[in-house]
């Protein structure tokens, strides 16, 4: 299957003069803004089937499926509700093509060309043109090189013969299952799970650099570049939120845009270390760290630890905001309470949070001591498509070991 992107020019700042810099860097974008993805229909008996949307190692099972028959082309139609978000992909199928569109609900107007072909079970290409390097390893990447605000990345690549997989850590989370090819010296990366649409191409330049475009849904592009470094590190996610001056000791306290008020010193929360989710339903990184919270919860029953989730959300309606708030929960069974915080912006984002000097990423998790002491801000999440997860996992474990202990 494939997303066609918007195509753009390269090379430009946003007021589309080209950048002198990268005059001399060669790149050729080779998909023109066509994004490719794997899914998989699988029958449980004769009539009933679901189908499973491939990223690298992630498996996506989307069993929310209508087939349907338009009269007015007398042809089949299927509508595939994407789980956990708030999008779905339409379209119209015949022999064995389906050709219709992947809307996204809560973004206005935000719809992307969407074609699939039965048989093609190949990502980007059948080619096997042979690799002029091992890309695999960890690499320094820098996007936005050719505006006024880059940022840092870590590239993590295994390749094996022309097959890529991997993904790009960032100070607000992780890019997570991109899967591709690499093509002589061209390689290509891709992600689509209902939220992420995320297309990455990039060229092997004399000196083993990469140059290359990022595409992320309709209208999003930028340039980046990387270089091996095994040693290359980001900031420490425990350094870039903090509590502001004049609130330090003052108890955690949250009243919702609808009166409901979360304060650290209710009885409830007394005794007990408590993990405050800065979360949004639309938001992929969101999804896997709620994902472990409630693993985590579950494996450690006799602990006393609750999370609450403060749920940010694009929908300005309150009903159509905590209906996406319930369909996330449900989706993931969530045992935990989340609560309607205000809209996705940061604004209401400083206004319902004060305390904090900022947000810089959805998720944040604020961990407060069994006094209600607040005690670590965490920014980001790096998921299971990372190399960092698992030690992510035990440093968590330790520190709340750390915590009850006190």
């Amino acid at each position: 299957a494939v997303l066609e992107l918007e195509p753009r020019s390269l090379a430009t700042n946003p007021e589309g003069k080209p950048l002198p810099q990268l005059m001399n860097l060669e790149f050729e974008e080779v998909t023109q803004g066509e994004l490719p993805f794997n899914f998989e229909v699988k029958y449980t008996d004769e009539q009933n089937f679901y189908i499973e949307i491939i990223n690298g190692k992630e498996r996506i099972k989307v069993e929310d499926i209508t087939i349907g028959r338009d009269r007015s082309t007398a042809k089949d139609t299927v509508v595939i509700n994407l789980p956990v978000y708030d999008s779905y992909i339409r379209a119209i199928f015949e022999e064995d093509v389906m050709e219709g569109e992947w809307v996204v609900n809560d973004r206005e107007n935000y719809n992307i060309p969407f074609k699939a072909y039965q048989g093609q079970s190949y990502r980007f290409t059948t080619l096997l043109k042979p690799p002029v390097m091992d890309v695999s390893g960890r690499w320094e990447a820098t996007f936005g090189v050719e505006g006024e605000s880059p940022y840092k990345a870590i590239g993590e690549f295994k390749q094996d013969g022309n097959h890529l997989s991997g993904t790009f850590l960032t100070e607000t989370g992780d890019y997570r299952f991109l899967d591709g090819t690499i093509q002589h010296d061209k390689l290509y990366l891709s992600c689509f799970d209902g939220a992420h649409a995320f297309l990455f191409e990039a060229k092997i330049q004399p000196d083993s650099t990469l140059i290359g475009s990022f595409r992320s849904g309709k209208h999003y592009k930028t340039l980046w570049t990387a270089k091996v470094n095994p040693d290359v590190q980001l900031r420490d996610p425990h350094s870039l939120s903090y509590i502001r001056e004049g609130y330090e000791g003052k108890t955690f306290s949250f009243e919702s845009p609808e009166g409901k008020t979360v304060s650290l010193s209710d009885p409830r929360y007394q005794g007990k270390v408590v993990l405050i989710q800065i979360l949004g339903s639309w938001c992929p990184n969101c999804r896997d760290e709620s994902a472990f919270l409630q693993k985590y919860l579950e494996e450690h029953p006799d602990q006393p630890v609750e999370v609450i989730g403060l749920s940010f959300e694009r929908y300005q309606e309150p009903e159509k905001a905590k209906k996406s708030i319930q369909t996330f929960k449900k989706a993931l069974g969530l045992n935990y309470e989340i609560i309607l915080a205000g809209k996705a912006d940061e604004q209401e984002t400083a206004k319902a949070l004060p305390m904090l000097n900022q947000v810089v990423a959805y998720p944040t998790l604020i961990v407060a001591d069994k006094a209600g002491k607040i005690r670590r801000i965490h920014t980001g999440f790096k998921g299971p498509a990372t190399d960092e997860y698992q030690s992510f996992k035990q440093d968590f474990a330790s520190y709340i070991k750390q915590l009850l202990e006190e």
